[in-house]
């Protein structure tokens, strides 16, 4: 015999005090998921499918449709556990959860549970269970940025469509330089990593100088071409143009880059426009994560320079050629998803 799946139908005031319960910050963690999942489930969602973009099980999910059907909204509410009752009243941990939405006390940046604790009167631990039952995180930090380029869209735009729709019989490189990476030696050296021990070295180092990367990612196949230079100036970023120039020679390049003041000199205007089949497409102001070779940058200071020990900047040149290197024996390239009116929505600022 087939399951029968109970449908469920909200009136007008059920909808809205299940709308309210999903989106209050009073509303314990547990009782606005399921009420976000009685709202899907009355759009016809599938169960697995709630399941899915809530959390649950396909099992939970089932369980959450008989209490709704059969108790309606109470049947949400969290059941009585075994074991020993709460000891802190709602009102309370209702105040702990107002007090962690309002900013703290004068001179601090963010809530601590202990904070919290001395001004509510209750034990840091219960603030800790309190939070951590409403899904706050004071904590935490995330951080956003909005360009001001009044051309953004239509940059996003051309450089997006690059990294989506590559021109056919085109090179497309993400280029940038990675500045003032240090050449820094340990004062001792490395203690090898040992079975249960983690690989250790001194705190201390001295300075040896400093080296500019200058590096191009070559969207289709992930490889990358890459020069060190003692300075970033106008005259070094041609100098690496003209070698991307005989690396793709009689080929069309397309050249991703930010909106440095060395990107755009007259030398650089002047050599261009004598090879016209080379194009450059700028990021927007404040947007060079744009540039995709901003995440291979991430990956070699994660793999091949934060840990390493140089006595001299020529040393640390050479180990970064290495990486190199070994990155184009098997180069993987990044493949870009989202589209441009996913960027232009979350970083461009509208003006009202």
């Amino acid at each position: 015999m087939a399951n029968h799946v109970r449908t469920i139908a909200l009136d007008r005031d059920v909808r809205l005090e299940l709308e309210r319960l999903q989106r209050s910050p009073s509303t314990p963690s547990g009782l606005g998921r399921r009420a976000r999942a009685v709202l899907l489930m009355a759009q016809d969602v599938s169960g697995a499918e709630v399941a899915r973009m809530t959390g649950y099980t396909p099992v939970q999910v089932s369980r959450i449709r008989r209490r709704f059907a059969e108790e309606g909204i109470a049947g949400l509410a969290d059941k009585p556990r075994s074991g020993r009752p709460a000891t802190v009243s709602q009102a309370k941990g209702a105040r702990v959860v107002a007090l962690a939405l309002k900013q703290p006390p004068a001179g601090l940046t963010h809530w601590t549970t202990r904070e919290m604790a001395q001004r509510t009167g209750v034990s840091h631990t219960t603030v800790h269970r309190i939070w951590q039952a409403h899904a706050l995180k004071p904590h935490r930090l995330e951080t956003f940025k909005f360009t001001k380029d009044p051309r953004a869209e239509e940059k996003i735009r051309d450089v997006v469509g690059l990294y989506l729709h590559p021109p056919v019989n085109a090179v497309v490189v993400c280029v940038d330089e990675k500045t003032q990476i240090q050449a820094l030696e340990r004062t001792q050296p490395m203690l090898p990593m040992r079975a249960g021990q983690a690989a250790r070295r001194t705190h201390d180092y001295r300075r040896n100088g400093l080296v500019s990367l200058y590096a191009a990612l070559e969207i289709a196949s992930g490889n990358v071409i890459g020069e060190c230079s003692e300075r970033h100036t106008g005259a070094d970023f041609l100098r690496f143009l003209k070698r991307l120039n005989r690396s793709y020679r009689g080929r069309e390049l397309h050249v991703v880059l930010d909106n440095s003041s060395t990107h755009s000199t007259p030398e650089v205007q002047t050599w261009l426009e004598q090879r016209p089949r080379i194009h450059l497409h700028f990021t927007p102001t404040s947007a060079s994560w744009l540039n995709m070779v901003e995440a291979w940058f991430g990956i070699l200071t994660r793999q091949s320079v934060r840990r390493g020990s140089f006595p001299t900047v020529k040393a640390l040149v050479k180990h970064i050629g290495a990486y190199i290197d070994h990155w184009n024996e098997n180069p993987t390239p990044f493949v870009w998803t989202k589209e441009p009116a996913d960027i232009i929505r979350k970083a461009v600022r509208r003006s009202r």
